[in-house]
């Protein structure tokens, strides 16, 4: 089981994959052996994320030798100092076993190409959550960094996050460089294959003690009332879905002096199964927390923590006095996060020319609740494109100017609360979160009470959002296109829809934005992905925009209400009449042969 390299040195190749693919052959299976080799996985801005299997379309030894090479390369050409500086390299706790592989195995394969080329490599020696990896970037200077996870994919994925030397996710060009570079690479190097000689190699370093000290000093900055955290008596649970989470979320809130979260034992060591959950997405909400809600019930706690199993994000249930327990969305967890977080600074800054330099940012798709906080409060708020890519990039050239990014956040459970991630973090959230708790215990303020008094004060932020499901590109096509050309005119948009007026309309599919003077859209515009934004004249937002990773159209609406219309049932009823007119007149979901949400 050899094939020959280059120079006629030997390189074994993975036994499990190679099998795999002689019972496809034996059983001529061809629908299998098209799945896996008809398509080579495509290297985007969130890097790679795809099955774990043989082929050139899954996740295996060989496309993560391929990967790497083709990264190493981009990054030479890039970065002169880059064997000064070197890489990081972190991994959770994937694994597959029927094609042998795992998120450890591919990181040491990355480690041994980096290595091959004389870069020296802080490759993690046990796993670690997502956010350690722009940590380790921004804290020890380094050229890039790699994590391979899938996040909260279902269990047979695995993914190759990458972030640039400035600490963020990379964005475009990036991404096409490297992608470029990858099929200039595809004939594995003799020693990519290498592992065991280069976890001896002198230029691999172990980042593990260090970065775990580090990181938990540099979140105590965020940690303001650890006399009350000390006496605290709340109860709180936490989950860590059989993902990462655990360990470190301990050690978050012993560094804020908060008490031990109850564990949910039966999820709180990392394993590949997933075996409690049908998804590990923490974002799907009570499916997920069940075994949470039955350990609180049984501890008397009345909050529940959970994070997706590479911890980046950050869900957060709370006991109603009704004995039902109520989810947050992510929106709502952005506008307590965003109040607690300015409330702390302005407890520590008393001098008021200072809000002038201090900036909160959210994705387009997430609630404009912090625009409303920072007219009120007089911070600026700036909205990017969708990902916390654009959020983490848009913090750090923020920063480079001496203005201070106190928070940013997006719907889909994603808060960076903290500068030295940039990234969205969910250890750091933890204990955040569980700070804000505590101080609103001494008051006998539940969360849910305290959201209602955010929206009293600044104006109720209604939303919801959903999406279909379609396999049809053409059908994906041509339902936005009729929305560009609506009633049959060329480059004509709707100006109403059902009974509601249509104010503005911004495509960022095209560039174009009827708000702008000269009409062209000030965000960055994308031709591959399909979004456009509706302003409705009743304080309505609706964007509707299709998935880079999944088979779904998405919709994202919000009802901004001014402070003092506190009529939330009216407001709820007037958002839902506005979701039913939206889908009806611009999703047309018979004619499209959509399917709807599963239930």
């Amino acid at each position: 089981g050899f094939l020959r390299g280059p120079r006629g040195q030997k390189c074994r190749p993975n036994p499990k994959t190679k099998s795999m693919v002689q019972d496809m052959v034996k059983e001529g299976n061809k629908e299998a052996l098209k799945k896996c080799f008809s398509s080579r996985m495509e290297f985007g801005t969130a890097g790679l994320r795809a099955a774990m299997g043989p082929g050139i379309s899954c996740m295996n030894d060989l496309t993560i030798i391929q990967t790497t090479q083709g990264f190493c390369c981009y990054l030479e050409q890039s970065i002169g100092n880059l064997k000064e500086r070197g890489v990081v390299i972190g991994y959770d706790a994937r694994a597959h076993p029927p094609s042998g592989g795992s998120s450890k195995r591919f990181a040491s394969l990355a480690a041994a190409v980096f290595i091959s080329r004389g870069v020296p490599v802080h490759l993690f020696s046990d796993i670690t959550p997502t956010p350690f990896v722009p940590f380790t970037v921004s804290h020890l200077g380094l050229c890039a960094g790699i994590m391979v996870t899938a996040s909260h994919n279902p269990k047979q994925d695995n993914g190759y996050k990458v972030y640039w030397e400035n600490g963020a996710q990379i964005v475009t060009p990036h991404d096409k460089g490297i992608s470029k570079a990858i099929m200039e690479n595809l004939e594995p190097w003799p020693e990519s294959w290498n592992t065991e000689e280069a976890l001896k190699s002198t230029l691999l370093k172990d980042p593990y003690q260090d970065i775990n000290t580090e990181y938990f000093k540099a979140i105590q900055k965020h940690c303001h009332h650890r006399e009350i955290n000390k006496k605290s008596e709340v109860k709180i649970v936490h989950t860590s879905v059989h993902g990462v989470g655990h360990t470190f979320v301990q050690s978050a809130f012993k560094a804020f002096d908060l008490r031990p979260p109850y564990a949910v034992e039966e999820q709180k060591d990392p394993d590949p199964e997933f075996p409690t959950v049908k998804y590990p997405n923490p974002e799907e909400g009570e499916g997920v927390l069940t075994l949470s809600f039955a350990l609180a019930e049984k501890e008397g706690a009345s909050v529940v923590l959970a994070n997706d199993p590479d911890a980046d994000r950050l869900a957060i249930a709370e006991k109603q006095e009704s004995g039902q327990w109520r989810v947050f969305s992510g929106n709502e967890l952005g506008a307590l996060l965003g109040w607690w977080i300015f409330r702390c600074w302005r407890e520590q800054n008393s001098d008021a020319a200072a809000v002038k330099n201090l900036y909160m940012l959210s994705s387009t798709v997430s609630s404009k609740i912090l625009r409303a906080i920072a007219l009120k409060e007089g911070f600026h708020f700036e909205e990017t494109l969708t990902g916390f890519k654009w959020m983490g990039n848009r913090a750090r050239d923020l920063s480079d100017q001496d203005k201070t990014v106190l928070f940013a956040f997006e719907e889909a459970i994603g808060y960076m609360c903290s500068p030295s991630v940039l990234d969205k973090d969910g250890v750091s959230a933890a204990a955040i979160a569980g700070e804000m708790i505590s101080f609103l215990a001494t008051k006998k303020i539940s969360l849910s009470q305290q959201l209602t008094t955010i929206y009293e004060e600044y104006g109720y932020h209604i939303s919801k959002n959903s999406y279909f499901i379609c396999h049809d590109q053409a059908v994906i096509r041509s339902l936005f296109e009729r929305l560009r050309n609506y009633g049959g005119t060329k480059d004509s948009y709707p100006t109403e829809c059902g009974r509601f007026a249509i104010d503005a309309v911004r495509d960022l599919t095209t560039g174009y934005d009827s708000n702008q003077p000269d009409k062209k859209a000030v965000l960055p515009t994308s031709s591959s992905s399909q979004m456009i934004t509706f302003t409705f004249s009743n304080g309505g937002v609706a964007t509707m925009r299709t998935s880079g990773t999944e088979p779904k159209i998405k919709y994202y609406t919000e009802l901004c209400a001014p402070p003092g219309n506190s009529d939330v049932p009216h407001l709820k009823k007037e958002l839902d009449d506005l979701v039913d007119a939206i889908i009806e007149n611009f999703f047309e979901p018979d004619k499209n042969k959509l399917q709807p949400k599963p239930q």
